[in-house]
């Protein structure tokens, strides 16, 4: 095959340029022991025949590999979609590759760790909503690379993340303030360890509730799973049975928010007529379905990880437990309103 219909090696451009391919390889790599008239007629030589010197090559140089790797725990999520939309292309303007590990359950997440395939093959890791326990986090601090916590608070480490306890203060807040006293929390639960949010949001509700004088019931805190419409089905059909049932339920996420709008609806429960019903993202679904929750955004979030990162990599004296923390805030729509007048209260106000 002639030279002009293959990729063309280090020897090409050496025989062109008259110099030895050693010569080349220290021209190309920008080392300094390379006299400049011989640099021009390697750099030329190059030109011409279109070879590009290698991502590895160049590193051997720079110390760097041109890549970030991504560690999440699904690739299915709207919130993982939504900021790896935004990552992405601010490190590719950056001349950066995404490398992602999808470590989906506990058997993947601890061969990750006895492997940690990121080592020496990115400059920097972004751990995407991964509760770590002390270990693991040791063995990511020990990578020598910079690693980002992502929708997370770790102590002492660079992280980009929202309150979720003030978020959730501040949603239970918004349904305290329309009258409603008997609220409920629909909570959802994974594998262990994944759930980092899931606590933080709860701790919230319940600061709320704190605040306002208003005891804590565990029979209002009901457990199911994302995408579970049985499972959120039962959860609410708990609620319903309560002695007292809530007047308005919180959940977690709006994907399980909207199972619970559909449950009550479909039991001819009116929504917010009977119950209000408040989620937590602002998804796209929650639009759709005119349900009122409190908003997050996932792609400020991939952004502000993927201009940290740049920083870390770039800047060895940048701060190295740095803590970006992105607002959130309250959409009002259809789903939460005044609850019902009590039986006998002539309909007037609460």
């Amino acid at each position: 095959m002639p030279p002009a219909q293959r990729h063309p090696t280090m020897a090409d451009v050496a025989e062109r340029a008259g110099v030895s391919t050693s010569t080349v390889s220290r021209t190309l790599r920008g080392m300094s022991t390379v006299s400049p008239e011989v640099r021009a007629r390697v750099e030329q030589a190059a030109r011409e025949l279109n070879f590009a010197v290698s991502r590895q090559a160049a590193s051997l140089v720079t110390g760097r590999t041109g890549n970030v790797a991504v560690m999440v725990p699904t690739l299915q999520s709207w919130f993982m979609g939504a900021a790896l939309s935004s990552l992405a292309p601010l490190l590719r303007a950056a001349g950066l590759e995404l490398n992602v590990y999808v470590i989906p359950d506990m058997a993947a997440r601890t061969s990750f760790f006895e492997h940690l395939p990121a080592r020496r093959n990115a400059d920097a890791l972004l751990v995407f909503c991964f509760d770590l326990n002390d270990e693991e986090t040791a063995s990511l601090d020990n990578l020598g690379m910079p690693v980002i916590y992502v929708s997370q608070h770790v102590e002492g480490r660079p992280s980009v993340y929202v309150d979720d306890v003030a978020a959730a203060v501040h949603g239970t807040r918004h349904l305290l303030n329309l009258g409603h006293r008997r609220i409920a929390f629909l909570q959802t639960i994974g594998a262990s360890g994944f759930s980092f949010s899931s606590q933080e949001r709860l701790l919230g509700y319940q600061q709320a509730l704190t605040e306002a004088g208003l005891p804590l019931d565990d029979d209002l805190v009901v457990t199911t799973e994302v995408g579970d419409k049985r499972g959120t089905a039962e959860a609410v059909g708990k609620l319903l049975s309560l002695r007292e049932p809530p007047t308005a339920v919180f959940a977690e996420q709006d994907e399980v928010a909207v199972a619970a709008v559909w449950t009550l609806r479909r039991t001819q429960i009116p929504v917010p007529g009977h119950i209000s019903v408040l989620g937590f993202d602002d998804q796209p679904l929650a639009d759709w379905f005119d349900l009122s929750t409190v908003a997050q955004s996932p792609a400020d979030i991939g952004r502000e990880a993927g201009e940290l990162a740049l920083a870390l990599i770039h800047d060895s004296d940048e701060d190295h437990v740095r803590h970006v923390v992105l607002p959130t805030h309250l959409i009002p729509r259809e789903t939460t309103a005044p609850p019902p007048a009590p039986p006998g209260d002539g309909g007037r106000d609460i």
